[in-house]
């Protein structure tokens, strides 16, 4: 009992130092988000204090049956300190990782550039927790005897294991390798706004293998981080995250081009998500029935950049629906005319022959129609 209570009072003790003293440490330094983020750790640590000292004392219990299963319970023991002491190393990382983030992004006045360290900080705490994982199973294997003659062998045809698996697993280190160039190299950081496959939305979350983007409806799209590396796709948010839009209209030749400009500026005056850098109106095209009318609208980015040209579109043909709807385009619709006779022609007349019309040769043109003029064939 007294090495049990021994060890658990000293574990809660420890604890309870190390928690106020970061908790001082903490008030002291307001502006250091770290101290704060460490007291996250005190539950590992004192899972590591007490499978270690338990790990040092259990065979001071003097008790039968710690004596008669004395080996399982050391290798137990042993096993959850490696993995108590992997949870604490990771909690300290995360600390680290999210302070550091967290004092860039106070500082910080490139939205761009924080997206940016945010995504690599996200990787490298990936990374940071696989490898730790990695090694802590790895000791925790090797703390079985016949394990370690297992492994011994296994070293010698780790060459031809590694040859293997990286042939059967091309794709996924493919998408690893992948992550690791958007991670540094700045394709595509988290909250961009990208279209990919005809899709626009958001990147959500980046990780080593896949990509999830969050579209305009709330769906997520879930895509290998190869695709960013092999095809082609927009990110809206690379170089700024201001944007141009653009509305067309499709009007009646009537349409007056001159006051749609007037009250497209009115408009974006009482529009607040128009950033004021740039509006035009021109018009760009004409058919038969309709003239083409574009105005471009700027904003701070594609949400506002969306909200511009539907506010454009919805006020400005209301505008016209009440104040010119003869600018509205129109379909006329009339009764089929029959094309009007032949002037001198008579009903019984023989149609022309082809050599009358394909040839240049008007002396042999018949002339058995009154005073018909020759036919040329070019008028």
């Amino acid at each position: 009992m007294l090495v049990l209570g021994g060890s658990v009072l000293l574990t809660l003790l420890a604890g309870w130092l190390a928690d106020l003293l970061l908790r001082r440490t903490d008030a002291r330094h307001p502006d250091t988000p770290l101290w704060g983020l460490l007291r996250r750790c005190r539950i590992p640590l004192q899972a590591v204090l007490l499978t270690a000292v338990l790990r040092g004392t259990y065979r001071e219990t003097r008790w039968p049956l710690v004596e008669e299963h004395e080996a399982g319970i050391g290798q137990s023991l042993s096993l959850v300190l490696i993995g108590s002491s992997a949870w604490l190393v990771t909690r300290i990382a995360a600390a680290v990782v999210e302070s550091s983030f967290a004092r860039y992004a106070s500082i910080s006045r490139d939205p761009a550039r924080v997206r940016r360290v945010r995504t690599q900080v996200t990787l490298i705490m990936r990374i940071v927790t696989a490898v730790v994982a990695v090694v802590a199973v790895a000791a925790m294997l090797l703390t079985f005897p016949a394990l370690r003659t297992i492994g011994t062998s296994m070293l010698a045809s780790a060459g031809i294991i590694g040859i293997v698996a990286g042939i059967a697993a091309q794709s996924t280190l493919g998408n690893l390798f992948a992550g690791f160039q958007i991670a540094f190299g700045d394709m595509v950081r988290i909250g961009d706004t990208v279209v990919v496959d005809g899709e626009w939305g958001v990147v959500e979350e980046v990780t080593l293998t896949f990509l999830a983007v969050r579209t305009w409806d709330e769906r997520r799209i879930t895509m290998p981080v190869s695709y960013f590396t092999s095809k082609p796709f927009e990110n809206w948010s690379r170089g700024g995250a201001q944007m141009t839009g653009t509305v067309f209209f499709h009007l009646n030749h009537s349409a007056p081009v001159a006051e749609m400009r007037d009250k497209l500026k009115e408009i974006l005056a009482d529009c607040p998500s128009w950033d004021g850098r740039d509006w035009s109106l021109a018009v760009t095209d004409t058919t038969p029935s309709t003239i083409q009318v574009r105005a471009v609208v700027t904003a701070k980015d594609a949400d506002d950049v969306w909200t511009v040209r539907c506010t454009v579109r919805e006020q400005i043909i209301a505008w016209l629906a009440e104040e010119h709807p003869h600018a509205l385009p129109r379909i006329a619709v009339s009764d089929a005319v029959p094309p009007p006779r032949a002037a001198g022609r008579r009903p019984d007349t023989p149609p022309p022959l082809p050599s009358e019309i394909h040839s240049n040769n008007a002396d042999a043109y018949r002339k058995d129609v009154g005073d018909e003029p020759p036919r040329t064939g070019r008028g």
